[in-house]
């Protein structure tokens, strides 16, 4: 094999790999050194060995660092030379070593550069793509959380393999939205989520359903949000069917909906036409938590709203049961996303969608309860309501099993009236 291989090699993988002359040769490099220690038994024992290629004489050596010691001292072939070797090697130069100094052996076997570059093609791939992945690693560490388009490329053990900037990220399932298809040649928009250390070194790693790829995507559309005029406060997202994202803006001249909206709807039309038709809700900024799940489950409108801040739960009142159907959403996804809009990572609030006749029921049943506490156990109508509400709902109830202790904890009422109570109901 003639030894223009090696130089043939170089442009090889500088052409088709793309890499630097100065990679490629730290990679060839790497493999010689490899060829060389399958050729040389014991030559994992030397410490200080390179190999070094002159691409100009499309040629190879290997040179070890030797240090000189005494003639009667040498006992390391591997790492030391002889003082007397040493000597008769400089006087050919007209230098001289002394013992203790190191010099640069030429180690290089017969016929190395020929089977060299036979063993280097078939370990080259692997240096290569070490190269590869740390060129990975520079070009896209700082671009972490950044918007990039991508051609797909293939599928490669479930993952979608795509093309960004000469480089391969990867598409895990996860980070897909559910249903789309990612054929070959298609150009994508993706969220750079990480370079991450994996089982093929360092991958990067890309995203269709994150919510921040929707946060991008207005940035790249919408001006007032490029340049802050106009904030994205909060986004949640179900990757494929809706996102929800909440803006707002300091600036009174400027209507942060409209500006997300655009034209005509032009600006939210060319997200929705990137995401493949996934519904977007853009609302208005509030730190009223009941205005913002009315207007996150509009056109809903509510018969009544309450918040409870104790229990974190905000309870949407609505008119009848299709309505309310309306309003959770295709498997309540709506309300999900509500719920999630409204919390904060340490403050999750849930809200719950219930037909306002339902409340109509149960408040007359209620009543119903009370009237007939009243009448049995001749009691104010505010007692009444306070029993029931305090689980004393009924008269057979609280002679089989009422405590006049119980009533006096749960009402404040005194120990006299809480057994004239429970007495009248044992004997009614």
């Amino acid at each position: 094999m003639a030894a223009t291989d090696i130089s043939a090699l170089i442009d090889f993988y500088v052409r088709e790999k793309d890499l630097t002359r100065e990679r490629v040769l730290q990679a060839l490099e790497a493999s010689f050194l490899t060829a060389y220690s399958k050729m040389i038994d014991g030559a994992d024992r030397i410490h200080n060995i390179r190999a070094i290629i002159d691409p100009q004489k499309n040629s190879v050596k290997i040179k070890a660092r030797m240090e000189i010691v005494e003639d009667e001292d040498f006992s390391d072939p591997f790492n030391e030379v002889k003082l007397s070797v040493a000597q008769a090697m400089a006087s050919r130069s007209g230098k001289n070593v002394e013992v203790g100094q190191y010099i640069s052996m030429n180690i290089t076997p017969k016929d190395f550069g020929r089977i060299a570059v036979q063993t280097a093609r078939q370990t080259m791939q692997q240096r290569i793509r070490k190269a590869e992945q740390e060129m990975l690693a520079d070009a896209f560490k700082d671009r972490v959380g950044e918007l990039v388009t991508g051609t797909v490329r293939r599928y490669d053990k479930g993952d979608v393999i795509v093309e960004v900037d000469k480089f391969e990220g990867l598409v895990p399932m996860r980070q897909r939205i559910p249903g789309e298809d990612y054929a070959p040649g298609d150009q994508m928009r993706f969220y750079v989520v990480e370079v991450r250390d994996g089982a093929r070194g360092h991958e990067l790693i890309l995203s269709r359903s994150h919510p921040n790829l929707v946060r991008r995507l207005f940035e790249s559309e919408v001006m007032e949000i490029y340049d802050h005029t106009v904030e994205i406060v909060n986004i949640v997202r179900e990757a494929g069917y809706r996102t929800k994202m909440v803006v707002r803006s300091e600036d009174p001249n400027i209507d942060p909906i409209g500006a997300c909206v655009g034209m005509r709807g032009a600006r939210v039309k060319n997200v929705v036409n990137e995401l493949n038709r996934e519904k977007i809700d853009i609302l208005g900024y509030s730190d009223d938590k009941a205005a913002m799940v009315q207007e996150s489950l509009a056109p809903i409108d509510p018969v009544k709203i309450d918040v409870d801040d104790s229990a974190r739960v905000v309870t949407v009142y609505v008119a009848d049961d299709k309505a309310a159907a309306k309003a959770k959403g295709r498997r309540g996804q709506n309300v999900r996303l509500t719920a999630r809009l409204i919390s904060a990572p340490n403050d999750k609030w849930d809200v719950r969608v219930e037909p306002y006749d339902t409340m109509t029921r149960t408040k007359n049943l209620a009543s119903e309860g009370a009237s007939e506490l009243v009448a049995a156990l001749d009691i104010t109508p505010e007692l009444a309501s306070a029993m029931i509400s305090a689980g004393f709902t009924t008269v057979r109830g609280i002679a089989s099993y009422g405590q006049p202790e119980d009533l006096v904890d749960a009402l404040g009422i005194s120990e006299e009236q809480a057994f004239a109570i429970v007495d009248k109901a044992k004997n009614a």
